[in-house]
């Protein structure tokens, strides 16, 4: 399946599951679905048949509200079976609003308290280092969690360990829970803070596939910590939801949903 392929079907699925539960942030999900289609078509390296294999890439979703993009992801390559996603957000469910390692086998790590994502993936990328085992690690954050300090500190020691086998990519959307990142607590200029940390930065657009394809093949032939900012549009693909704070959590209703799913197929047909 192409990333083309998994990004359409994110989009629809981030819009039909969270109507289905009336909850998630579809939002979000919608403006870093390209993002992990590229990732799980193209870049992450993992086994079906054997989803802990010791030498898998590692994948964090440090924005864990994101949840029901994340899971669609992994139903498209085979790493989950698709017809769980009819149990999103039910009561004793495997998928919840957040990605749980105590109840997905595939997930690396636990999310939702925003921050933590990038902190873990420096601490899984140095134990490949220092052991036996070879592999990457790339984490998927917010911008609106860079806000938070643990972030930075995370950031400072990747570049002092010179961690070569860790990516961060940044969904630059510009929106938070509440408003525009820059209204709420300026981020500033993200790219020169992370070079400043002594990371190799990279800006691209988050919706081009193959800007995204050549900054993640970059990845593999830096010898430092490397940043990928791609910038998004929240909501992106459903022209009354992009560039809206209120669609970080907001659910489609019942005459919502037909529209932005044939918005979606219309850019599919095109």
């Amino acid at each position: 399946m192409t990333s083309a392929e998994i990004s359409r079907i994110i989009r629809r699925q981030a819009l039909e599951v969270a109507h289905r539960a009336g909850l998630g942030h579809p939002g979000g999900d919608l403006s870093c679905a390209d993002i992990l289609a590229v990732l799980f078509a193209e870049v992450l390296q993992f086994e079906i048949q054997d989803p802990e294999w010791p030498g898998r890439d590692r994948f964090i979703l440090s924005k864990g509200h994101a949840s029901i993009a994340y899971y669609s992801a992994l139903a498209a390559v085979g790493l989950l079976e698709p017809g769980k996603l009819n149990s999103f957000g039910l009561f004793g469910s495997h998928l919840s609003g957040h990605p749980a390692v105590t109840k997905l086998a595939v997930v690396e790590a636990s999310t939702g308290p925003l921050g933590h994502g990038l902190p873990v993936g420096v601490g899984m990328a140095l134990g490949s280092v220092l052991g036996s085992n070879r592999f990457n690690c790339y984490v998927l954050a917010g911008d609106g969690e860079l806000q938070e300090g643990s972030n930075w500190e995370a950031a400072m020691f990747a570049a002092h360990r010179r961690l070569d086998n860790l990516v961060l990519i940044i969904d630059r959307n510009q929106l938070q829970h509440g408003g525009p990142t820059e209204e709420i607590c300026s981020l500033g200029d993200i790219g020169a803070k992370m070079k400043s940390f002594g990371w190799f930065v990279k800006e691209v657009d988050g919706h081009d596939h193959q800007e995204l394809r050549i900054a993640m093949s970059h990845a593999e032939r830096c010898a430092r910590p490397y940043c990928i900012i791609a910038n998004t549009i929240k909501g992106k693909g459903v022209s009354f939801m992009e560039g809206r704070a209120e669609w970080h959590h907001r659910i489609p209703d019942t005459h919502e949903l037909p529209l932005a799913l044939s918005e979606i197929e219309a850019q599919q047909d095109a």
